[in-house]
């Protein structure tokens, strides 16, 4: 049961930081993938500027920033 949570919020956070980013959108597993990956980016720049258990609000939070920043990392490499 905790793998499927974990995929549908991975997709959320995607479907968020792709909204933001005001991007086409990568469907549902693209957006499963920039989730999670952003999750992990997000929580080592939590880590680094020494922002740590906020709790599951602002664990939310640093995974979108993260997938934001994966985003931005995507559209550099794109052009």
């Amino acid at each position: 049961m905790g793998f499927i949570i974990w995929l549908i919020v991975g997709a959320i956070i995607g479907w968020l930081a792709g909204n933001i980013m005001k991007g086409s959108g990568f469907g549902l597993i693209g957006n499963i993938i920039v989730g999670i990956i952003g999750s992990y980016i997000g929580g080592f720049l939590g880590q680094l500027i020494g922002i740590g258990g906020l709790g599951f609000i602002g664990d939310i939070i640093m995974a979108v920033i993260g997938a934001i920043v994966l985003l931005w990392v995507i559209g550099l490499i794109k052009k």
